[in-house]
Order: C-alpha cells, then sequence, then structure tokens
C-alpha cells in the first residue's frame, strides 16, 4: 500500500471524501453499504494514481488495516549508554549499480561511497530549481485527469497546457468537467493538500 498520507475518493464524478487513508477507507465502505453498485476511486494523492482496497471486515478491522505504521521499531528510551558504531539515521539501504570508473571516484572522496551519494543527491535538489517537484506535480495531476477526465472534452487540450506549464490554458479547457474533477485536478498541480479541499 502506499505511504502517502492523504488520499481521495470519488464516486462518479463527486469527490466524497479525503485526508487520511484509514478515514477515506470508511468513507467509501459507507458509501458503498449505501449504494452496492456506486463506482468508486481511490487516489493516493502523492502519484494521482488509483489504489485498490480491501473493504472486508468491520469498521474497526478495515481503519486498523490501513492505520499508518511505525516501522520505528526502536525501544523506547533507556539510560543505557550507547555502543560504538553509527547512529540509527533513518537511512535507507537499496542497490545502486554504477560503473566501475564511478565506484572508483566515490572510493576516493572522503567519508566513502554512501556519504559522497548523499552529498551528490542534496546538492543536485539545491540546485534543481523546483523543476523536479514541478515535474512530481504535472505527472501526479495527469495520471488523476486520464482516469477521470480521459474521455471529457478538451481532455487533450488540457493535457498539453498541463504539460506545458500553462495553468490558464489548463483551466480555460478542462472549465466545462465536474467542479470536483477539475478542483482536485488544479489542487494536486499546485501541490496543495487535496485532503483540505
Amino acid at each position: 500500500m502506499s505511504e502517502s498520507t492523504s488520499h481521495t475518493a470519488f464516486q462518479g464524478a463527486t469527490r466524497i471524501a479525503g485526508g487520511p487513508l484509514p478515514t477515506v477507507a470508511l468513507a467509501v465502505q459507507t458509501a458503498l453499504a449505501a449504494d452496492p453498485t456506486a463506482q468508486v476511486l481511490v487516489f493516493d494523492d502523492a502519484t494521482g494514481k488509483v489504489v485498490d482496497l480491501d473493504l472486508r471486515g468491520s469498521d474497526a478491522e478495515i481503519a486498523a488495516r490501513y492505520a499508518p505504521r511505525s516501522d520505528d521499531a526502536t525501544p523506547a528510551a533507556d539510560d543505557t549508554p550507547r555502543g560504538r558504531g553509527r547512529p540509527k539515521l533513518g537511512v535507507v539501504a537499496r542497490e545502486v549499480t554504477l560503473l566501475p570508473r564511478h565506484w572508483d571516484w566515490l572510493a576516493l572522496q572522503p567519508g566513502g561511497a554512501s556519504q559522497a551519494l548523499r552529498r551528490l543527491v542534496d546538492e543536485a535538489r539545491k540546485a534543481d530549481g523546483g523543476r523536479s517537484r514541478t515535474r512530481a506535480s504535472q505527472e501526479r495531476a495527469y495520471a488523476f485527469i486520464a482516469t477521470m477526465a480521459g474521455d471529457r472534452e478538451g481532455f487533450e487540450e488540457a493535457s498539453r497546457a498541463l504539460f506545458a506549464g500553462d495553468r490558464e490554458r489548463f483551466t480555460e479547457h478542462s472549465r466545462t468537467w465536474p467542479g470536483d474533477i477539475r478542483d482536485h485536478a488544479e489542487r494536486l498541480l499546485a501541490g496543495d493538500d487535496p485532503a483540505m479541499g
């Protein structure tokens, strides 16, 4: 399941819930109990993509299933002196594949390969100028509109405007879409928290 904390549910073209996944899952369960034939989609607001929910069981079971998990298995603080070694920094280990010349260069860097890679990533993020964030918001909004408005008037033009960074044209070409779809797409594009809408 997604690590995002914000999700949004739509029943048809109407936004029925937004916020933490347990809240949204319970709202979806309520909507489906009222109308088992309802077409309900839940979107991860971090990606704009549809997520599937397991709505079996009681409200408490559903809420527990989608409650945020604490992966921090650190025991409660005590007065035991810390041993030698690295402090727990929330570091995530993943595989990195590089060419031999890259590994050779990294081996010469002070602090070793991991520290050099972290430093390079931090420098690249500073030099990015927000381009990665803009691209992520465009992709998030596009994933959502492709699902919810892909067959609606103005979709192609709105998509082109979205990736051109032309918010005015995006608004113009999406003006005939249902309000909840248009508003949610604009929130995703702006990077606002859709749960607040």
